[in-house]
C-alpha cells in the first residue's frame, strides 16, 4: 500500500491544562482503537489507558471497532470525576435552600 492509499485522521486528548492532537496517515479500514493505540499519546500523558478509554469522533461516542474515514478526529475521553446528574441535583437543592432562607 502506498502513501497515496492512506487516509488522514487525528487523535485528540485533553486535560484542563494540556491538550495534544496527533495527526496520522492510516490504511483504509483502520479502527478507532487501532489508531488510538498507534497515536503514542501515552508518552505525553503518563498513566493514560489507551486500551480502555472511551472514544468518540467529533463529540459522539463510538465503539472501538468503528472504521475511520478520512478527516475523522478520534477523541479519547477521560473518566468523569462526578456524575453530572448528581451535580445538577445538588446545585438545585442548594439554590432551593438559599431561596427558602430569603423568604
Amino acid at each position: 500500500m502506498t502513501e497515496a492509499d492512506k487516509i488522514p485522521v487525528e487523535v485528540a486528548y485533553a486535560l484542563p491544562e494540556k491538550q495534544e492532537i496527533v495527526m496520522l496517515e492510516v490504511s483504509p479500514g483502520t479502527t478507532a482503537r487501532q489508531v488510538v493505540l498507534d497515536s503514542g499519546l501515552e508518552r505525553h500523558f503518563p498513566g493514560l489507558d489507551l486500551a480502555g478509554a472511551k472514544l468518540g469522533v467529533f463529540g459522539k461516542a463510538i465503539k472501538d471497532s468503528q472504521v475511520l474515514k478520512a478527516g475523522d478526529r478520534v477523541e479519547i475521553y477521560r473518566e468523569l470525576i462526578a456524575d453530572p446528574k448528581e451535580v445538577r441535583k445538588r446545585r438545585a437543592a442548594e439554590a432551593k435552600a438559599r431561596r427558602a432562607e430569603k423568604s
